[in-house]
């Protein structure tokens, strides 16, 4: 079974990469990238975290969904040294949307899972209209020979629906008809909290489709509120909250990593 959906309520903290070659505001030190990834994975898999994910955060204006060549060569690249630096599985998120990119990537690396912001349906974001390509991406995986894992996020971040949905209906597309081997629940933005409410209606849905897939929380958990998210939820996802000073951009903090370990623990 893939090493990622065997963990049991995991904590996935991530690798929020400053901007890559190619982006507007890109330092110019691609091995100041590479010693940043390699110091906040070290921090997290220290601290304590079950997995971490790769993310080319800082490359905004984010292209809708197709990188450059030269993102996924860049993220090739600093995912694969990530794979080489820790034991607990990798996954890989190619914003804004690029699902085929971040399934390659983690394909030739070895990571484990990816997270696709618009599997299914279509969603109205800064970037316009981003449609969801499961057709494409699950055919890719088969063609790749890997079990690479997908989650799918509900109600992605900093989007909106182009017409409104149920949410049941959502869930059982993603999961049974985009075949998804899991869905992440987030807030309206980056470190925005879920709604609760929400994640219970997802988690009432995944049951009612008796499907072996894991509800995981995409946003806004926090050392407070992440023992009350585990009690619904499969897993979390975080970022923010694990950087100094609580801040998205800023390098992993260590402590913060281990504060929020020992509150799940607890």
């Amino acid at each position: 079974m893939n090493d990622f959906l065997s963990l049991d309520a995991p904590v996935v903290g991530m690798v929020h990469l400053p901007p890559l070659p190619g982006a507007p505001e890109f330092a110019g030190d691609r091995a100041e990238l590479r010693e940043r990834a390699l110091r906040d994975a070290a921090a997290l898999e220290s601290g304590g975290v079950d997995a971490v994910m790769v993310e080319n955060f800082g490359d905004a204006p984010f292209h809708p969904d197709d990188v450059p060549k030269h993102t996924v060569a860049s993220m090739t690249a600093l995912v694969g040294a990530v794979r080489g630096a820790v034991s607990v599985p990798v996954g890989v998120n190619v914003l804004r949307n690029d699902a085929a990119a971040a399934l390659s990537v983690a394909a030739a690396t070895g990571a484990s899972f990816v997270r696709v912001n618009v599997h299914t349906g279509a969603r109205v974001t800064d970037q316009g209209v981003v449609t969801g390509r499961a057709h494409e991406t699950m055919r890719l995986r088969d063609r790749l020979d890997t079990d690479v894992a997908v989650l799918a996020d509900i109600d992605v971040k900093h989007s909106a629906p182009v017409t409104p949905r149920e949410m049941d209906e959502v869930v059982a597309e993603t999961l049974d008809r985009g075949l998804a081997d899991g869905v992440v629940v987030s807030g309206v933005g980056t470190g925005e909290a879920v709604d609760r409410e929400a994640l219970g209606e997802v988690v009432a849905r995944r049951d009612e489709l008796a499907l072996d897939a894991p509800v995981v929380v995409g946003s806004g958990t926090t050392v407070e509120n992440v023992s009350d998210l585990l009690d619904v939820a499969d897993g979390i996802i975080i970022g923010t909250a694990l950087k100094r000073g609580g801040e998205t951009t800023n390098p992993v903090d260590e402590t913060r990593v281990r504060e929020l370990i020992e509150a799940v623990e607890s």
